[in-house]
């Protein structure tokens, strides 16, 4: 497969409604409006089809293939993408996951990313949420091809987990996305550190995909949907409002940032070591 050096990516910060079609075709509107603009990669946000909410999750669930992930599915075959497909809550028996689905250009499902660590956290006054009251976790890494670079899958709270980031830099993924919902409380304090993190400790690109802000929802997201570079610079971030955003994937400059800082090589791989228990 000849890789590209540079290619484009465009991270769709949606405004989620608590109706479901309005939600879908809104999707496949700004995916085709980023299409048009030249990218080859395109990212929706976390729970881009329902409201995020505990009290939600089952009744907008479904099942893979389903509406949503058809949608998707068409959506990337009739623009030509690869699209990450933000996550939808998704019904498998009688478990609930948060899972995000990946479709190639030819409309194929290449990877579905369950969220593997739920988001349950206290902060005493702040924010209390607790994912696993109705969600399960999934069990498997998730990484896809393109032409152009490996491409390794988190879903929101994935992104605090640096060992998942590192062994997708190790298995050769050079861009990780992350559709996600941050809150009024995190998205403030962790969220552009986090992928910085990620990104400046493995040299790769980041890019997270959230939902836009709306003061009304019972959940409110951060929004600020961004792409950090291998530098750990941000190189393009969104308001908190509904958009599309843009960047370069720079292949050669990845390349390039490893050549001067050479982590990768200088690892005490004899003093220590992240590794994967059991492959997705």
């Amino acid at each position: 497969m000849s890789k590209h050096n540079k290619f484009s990516l465009a991270v769709v910060q949606l405004r989620v409604s608590k109706i479901k079609a309005d939600n879908l075709g809104r999707a496949q509107k700004l995916v085709k409006e980023a299409a048009g603009q030249g990218a080859k990669v395109v990212v929706l946000p976390e729970c881009f089809n329902s409201p995020y909410g505990t009290g939600f999750f089952a009744e907008y669930a479904e099942k893979i293939p389903g509406e949503s992930t058809r949608v998707l599915s068409e959506a990337a075959r009739d623009c030509g993408v690869y699209l990450v497909g933000g996550s939808i809550p998704e019904k498998d028996g009688e478990k609930l996951y948060n899972t995000c689905s990946v479709f190639g250009p030819d409309g194929k499902l290449l990877v579905k990313h369950r969220k593997i660590h739920l988001f349950d956290i206290d902060v005493p006054g702040k924010i209390r949420f607790q994912e696993s009251e109705t969600l399960s976790p999934g069990n498997s890494l998730s990484m896809f091809e393109t032409p152009f670079c490996k491409v390794g899958v988190g879903v929101c709270y994935d992104i605090r987990f640096a060992e998942l980031a590192h062994i997708y830099a190790k298995k050769g993924c050079q861009l990780l996305v992350y559709p996600g919902a941050f809150n009024m409380t995190t998205g403030p304090a962790h969220w552009e550190l986090l992928q910085r993190g990620r990104a400046v400790d493995n040299q790769v690109y980041v890019a997270t995909a959230s939902p836009a802000r709306d003061e009304s929802a019972s959940y409110v997201a951060w929004g600020h949907s961004s792409v950090v570079n291998p530098w750990g610079e941000v190189i393009v971030k969104a308001g908190p409002e509904e958009s599309v955003v843009y960047a370069d994937i720079d292949l050669q400059y990845l390349a390039d940032v490893r050549q001067q800082i050479p982590i990768t090589t200088q690892r005490r791989n004899d003093l220590y070591s992240v590794n994967s228990v059991q492959e997705g």
